[in-house]
């Protein structure tokens, strides 16, 4: 059997772990180590490669083949990642540095990329031709499914929904940018509902302030939601989507926030086309961008 060593690089960690072809990360081959922006260049990338070797030795070999998730921007054509949230680590050849695990293939593309064609393979889009798959977490990113097959765009970044502009609706006391991140992600909204006077700090806090009936936790909560049902209404009228899966921690902030989401998408509908959209849950969630990266190589 073909297995292939995962490897999902992020701004706050590292993980890596073998999957098989059947999409199951093998038991004891999964590992994390830590990133972060105030470490090193020497340490994130001794970090990368020590855990890619610890998943490798943990399943007592090489493997057929290598696929690398990660944070973007990316160069597909150099193998190189340069990831906004880990400066130190720009124009990294990850390809160049974790080939010595493999005889076979490394394949690098946008950790979104990676999760929307895990969902599509064993989660949430299977049986779907046309989706997305999209984290809302401390950032939020995507990928690009259409007529079945992977859309990466000239340089592999196509999915970078989060750098979307949105058009102003209120002046913003955070200073964020008029980006889908800067308006809708986990961090973008909790500093926003600080600046309104809420005096917690979390998104856990923010989801359980909402539940117990805050106002400004449930404005803020809802102000994230509409802004990516917004963004998802304009993604499927461009590209005449049918269903989008959601994950990242984010999205779990309140029972309800699939559903504002769902409603935003269909209320900024132009088009009947548009107004079919789904948004559902992802089907795989934190194992997503690993059985995604392996897909790379298991399913070319």
């Amino acid at each position: 059997m073909h297995e292939a060593l995962a490897i999902d690089i992020g701004g706050t960690k590292v993980e890596a772990a073998v999957v098989d072809t059947d999409g199951r990360i093998v038991p004891g081959t999964r590992f994390r180590g830590a990133t972060g922006p105030l470490a090193t260049r020497a340490d994130l990338e001794a970090t990368i490669i020590a855990t890619a070797g610890q998943s490798v030795a943990a399943h007592g070999g090489s493997v057929s083949g290598i696929g690398i998730g990660s944070a973007g921007p990316i160069g597909t054509t150099d193998g190189t990642i340069s990831p906004i949230n880990l400066p130190r680590l720009a124009a990294f050849r990850v390809v160049e540095a974790v080939r010595r695990f493999t005889t076979g293939a490394v394949e690098l593309r946008l950790d979104g990329t990676c999760i929307a064609l895990a969902e599509h393979w064993q989660g949430a889009l299977r049986g779907t031709e046309n989706g997305m798959g999209i984290v809302v977490s401390t950032g939020i990113g995507g990928g690009i499914i259409l007529g079945s097959r992977l859309i990466a765009g000239a340089s592999g970044n196509a999915g970078h929904l989060g750098q979307m502009q949105l058009r102003r609706r209120e002046p913003d006391a955070t200073g964020a940018p008029w980006t889908l991140e800067g308006i809708a992600s986990g961090t973008a909204t909790v500093a926003w509902a600080r600046a309104q006077g809420w005096t917690g700090s979390t998104g856990e806090e923010l989801g359980a302030d909402a539940a117990a009936g805050s106002d400004i936790a449930v404005r803020a909560i809802r102000r994230s939601a509409e802004a990516v049902g917004e963004a998802l209404c304009s993604i499927t009228t461009l590209l005449d989507l049918e269903r989008v899966a959601v994950g990242g921690g984010f999205s779990r902030v309140s029972p309800d926030y699939l559903d504002l989401v769902q409603a935003s998408a269909t209320a900024s509908a132009l088009h009947d086309y548009a107004r079919n959209l789904r948004v559902v849950r992802s089907g795989l969630d934190a194992d997503g961008p690993l059985i995604g990266a392996a897909a790379l190589v298991l399913r070319p």
